[in-house]
């Protein structure tokens, strides 16, 4: 009896310690942090509503900040110049079927570059338009 009481004392214990350990690791660890830079994303889509994504980031090209962007769909081929998109939030754009395309704009600029060497910089407003010619 007596070694049986031993063991149940040793177990709780145990679970005690455990539990006491695990509260302190959750209050001490490394917590995450926001992004460093506020920036927002805007799709237009083909039927002109538009979505607005508000995010905080880290990310240095628009590609990441997309991926970072809760809710933000996006898809398309890779080529040498980066990641050409044709479809956004379930909205595709073909240019040999209808002469439409995903036009990107920075602060209200068209964007000198594609998504994966467009800088994203504190306070930049990305609108993603759908466009037809």
């Amino acid at each position: 009896m007596k070694k049986n009481t031993k063991k149940m004392v040793g177990v709780l214990l145990l679970v005690v310690l455990v539990a006491v350990f695990a509260l302190i690791w959750n209050n001490f660890r490394e917590k995450p942090v926001e992004g460093s830079k506020s920036i927002t994303i805007e799709v237009i889509d083909d039927e002109e509503k538009s979505t607005v994504y508000e995010l905080k980031t880290d990310a240095e090209y628009l590609r990441q900040a997309m991926e970072e962007a809760e809710g933000l769909e996006f898809s398309g081929s890779e080529s040498e110049y980066g990641l050409m998109i044709d479809t956004v939030n379930g909205v595709k754009a073909d240019y040999n079927v209808d002469a439409s395309y995903w036009s990107f704009y920075v602060n209200e600029e068209y964007c000198n570059y594609g998504i994966d060497e467009q800088p994203v910089e504190d306070g930049d407003a990305f609108q993603i338009i759908y466009t037809k010619e």
